[in-house]
């Protein structure tokens, strides 16, 4: 079965080319195409799409409406997945989005969903009941952050290594590769770090961004 997508975006040139990536894919169906959010509202209403993939920011007032989108959708549509896109790596309006859960919720960067693979991927992802952050959204929320009494003090020096590395996007194989150690010692990690930080019972995906917020929030 095709998932089902609602897309908006004001920029009616960015807006027929997100179209085009999203019906050229096979397992992909696009259900409408919203310029603002009103029309948004009454694509979603009527077809009662799996994602909708929207713009952060669009009339009428080109200000927070896909935020606005998402926290509705958690209260009345929770099944529903919502991928926010942005110009800029913003980390207060992701910090948002994910506040109430990452569960079926997604941030890109514009620039990077030119890539229809990558788009497409986001939106199996996030219909599957995952997360995708743009992991140039991750470096900017790593940046963003100042020190404050912190959650991780139950972690041991070398898991908030691994913590930080994660933090900004890397897999394991990556992770074991910076710190010279085997993958099997880095989801020996990784797994400590789950369990102390509470998340043993998450997805896995699920388990690897809320693990980034609370290191990003508390550094």
């Amino acid at each position: 079965m095709k998932i089902r997508v609602v897309l908006a975006e004001d920029n009616a040139l960015l807006r027929h080319g997100l179209v085009r990536l999203i019906d050229g894919t096979e397992d992909l169906s696009l259900v409408g195409a919203a310029p603002d959010l009103p029309t948004l509202t009454a694509l979603i209403d009527e077809h009662d799409p799996d994602v909708v993939v929207t713009d952060i920011r669009m009339p009428p007032t080109n200000s927070d409406e896909g935020l606005s989108v998402a926290a509705d959708l958690r209260v009345r549509k929770p099944e529903t997945g919502v991928i926010l896109l942005s110009q800029y790596a913003e980390a207060q309006y992701a910090l948002t989005l994910l506040a109430d859960g990452t569960a079926r919720r997604g941030y890109l960067l514009k620039e990077r969903v030119a890539d229809g693979d990558e788009l497409a991927e986001a939106v199996r992802r996030v219909a599957d009941g995952g997360s995708v952050i743009d992991p140039t959204v991750i470096e900017g929320l790593v940046a963003a952050q100042r020190a404050k009494p912190s959650e991780l003090d139950a972690l041991t020096p070398r898991e908030l290594e691994v913590l930080g590395e994660m933090a900004q996007g890397k897999s394991n194989a990556s992770i074991a590769a910076a710190l010279v150690l085997s993958e099997r010692a880095i989801e020996k990690h990784t797994n400590s770090i789950f369990s102390k930080l509470g998340l043993s019972e998450e997805r896995d995906l699920n388990r690897r961004v809320s693990a980034v917020l609370v290191y990003l929030q508390n550094r």
